[in-house]
């Protein structure tokens, strides 16, 4: 529960430009609660005015004052406008969110062994492993994920809105849920996104993961230098980095942090390595490791030789916090992977095998579609979209050309093509893909029945993009989605609908 402050005591710990423009009484408000949605404010709370892409927050200042605000902050009030309660000008209010929740949950991250995890491709994976193998050693560990987040209990729940990592309030208010159900650690999935709009600002980062780095979000960053620089964050707020030695962009990272360990799948030189790869049945993997908990063989219900470096970044993460060789082999020999990645959907004899995954990159996608095609007996089938990101079209292209080159069946299809028009992205898509081998269905759940229903028995049908994701966006309208329910649908010969849902 997060405790009450009086908002005096509040906005000493802020970086306040001016006081409150409503001065009466405004120093005994007792402050309950911070959020920037109006729709989310509850008596007591502190509403954070945010200037937005679509929205400014300012405009919504009756409305929080009406549900119970007691006070508001933002970085100015436009021109002429009057609050209707005590307002505070900070020169960043994104910051002074940040800031005001982790004062009103107690800096519960300061309670716990904290590791962050970010990159492109395999944040999902090795956020969900690095919290499998602490918990091998007997560390009670809570998960923020895009997949959902899991309190110690292990159970997953699905965030209220869309978002990978959430806004500080609820980052906040579910790290003090795991301290209060007696978490020892939390593994935190932390995107650009956060990084750069301070959602994770606060947090007592104990260790930090790189996995990799590839073209993505340059709708919002502007430019691969700026998405990396803006990832190098995390990097530079933890005392310990785990870096990737086969991604390029770790040269710019090394003795960034005070403390480091590097892994690798191909480098003699890092702390911790993998070699000898093998697959076994049903799809799972065993391979060699070297480093500083020894030399031992690890087995991993997850094919690819891309997953070798995923585990080795959260073996190195949770062997640094006390996590024994053994320990380590019972937890990457039990994991049972998150959802939507390399997710098998269950099916009937006589259908095709349906996997989900999150591969939403150019790379992401070759590196699944190489990891089925020696398990597939038949054809195999991509369900592929690309998600419009408004100025981003970098990745329309590349995604179908992969696709096409190392599927035989490809489907191109939507995947949060938000207020771009899905045609000029299929229409992208098509031209780049380099063989005769697909078609264009621009309603998902459509082309994921299409494939499922026309794959054969041996046949391997790999639905893209999304993975466990719970949302889809069309136009500015956010539907309640998942991959997997979509095709179990499917195989059963049902439609499956979409709900609208509610946006974060």
């Amino acid at each position: 529960m997060m405790p009450v402050m009086l908002l005096s005591d509040l906005a000493s710990h802020l970086s306040l430009r001016s006081g409150p423009s409503v001065e009466t009484g405004w120093a005994a408000a007792e402050v309950s609660a911070v959020t920037h949605r109006a729709d989310w404010v509850t008596p007591g709370a502190l509403f954070a005015a945010i200037r937005g892409e679509r929205h400014d927050g300012h405009a919504f200042l009756q409305e929080a004052a009406e549900r119970g605000a007691v006070a508001a902050l933002g970085e100015g009030l436009p021109a002429g406008q009057h609050s209707p309660l005590p307002y505070l000008q900070v020169p960043d209010a994104r910051a002074a969110l940040a800031d005001a929740a982790a004062l009103l949950s107690g800096h519960p991250s300061r309670e716990l062994k904290v590791v962050g995890v970010t990159g492109t491709d395999g944040k999902t994976t090795t956020s969900w492993l690095t919290a499998a193998l602490l918990r091998a050693g007997g560390q009670s560990t809570g998960l923020l994920s895009s997949a959902g987040y899991q309190l110690p209990d292990g159970q997953l729940r699905a965030y209220p809105a869309h978002f990978t990592t959430p806004e500080a309030p609820q980052l906040q208010g579910l790290l003090r849920e795991m301290v209060d159900a007696r978490a020892q650690a939390a593994v935190i999935e932390t995107s650009s996104h956060a990084l750069t709009l301070e959602r994770v600002r606060g947090v007592a980062w104990d260790a930090a993961i790189w996995t990799h780095l590839s073209q993505e979000h340059l709708d919002f960053h502007g430019t691969l230098e700026d998405y990396f620089a803006a990832k190098r964050r995390l990097i530079e707020r933890a005392p310990l980095a785990v870096l990737n030695l086969d991604d390029p962009w770790t040269r710019h990272l090394r003795g960034v942090a005070p403390q480091e360990l590097t892994y690798s799948a191909a480098q003699a030189g890092a702390d911790w390595r993998a070699s000898d790869l093998r697959g076994e049945a049903g799809g799972r993997a065993s391979f060699a490791v070297d480093g500083p908990a020894g030399r031992f063989r690890a087995t991993l219900p997850l094919a690819g030789a891309f997953q070798m470096g995923n585990a080795l970044a959260a073996m190195a993460a949770a062997h640094h916090f006390g996590v024994s060789a053994a320990e380590l082999q019972a937890g990457l020999r039990e994991f049972g992977g998150p959802p939507g990645r390399m997710e098998t959907v269950p099916s009937r004899p006589g259908q095709p095998r349906v996997v989900s995954d999150s591969a939403h990159t150019p790379l992401s996608l070759e590196n699944t579609l190489r990891a089925l095609r020696p398990l597939t007996g038949g054809q195999l089938w991509a369900v592929v979209g690309s998600a419009a990101g408004g100025r981003d079209t970098s990745k329309w292209g590349p995604m179908a050309a992969v696709a096409s080159a190392w599927a035989d069946q490809v489907i191109l299809t939507e995947a949060d093509h938000r207020e771009t028009p899905l045609e000029q992205i299929l229409e992208a898509m098509s031209a780049a893909a380099g063989q005769d081998n697909w078609q264009c269905i621009g309603d998902r759940a459509q082309a994921i029945a299409y494939a499922v229903t026309h794959a054969g028995p041996d046949d391997t049908v790999l639905i893209a993009n999304k993975g466990g994701e719970h949302f889809l966006q069309r136009g500015r309208t956010v539907y309640r989605w998942n991959d997997a329910a979509a095709a179990a649908a499917a195989l059963r010969g049902e439609v499956y609908r979409p709900q609208e849902a509610e946006q974060g």
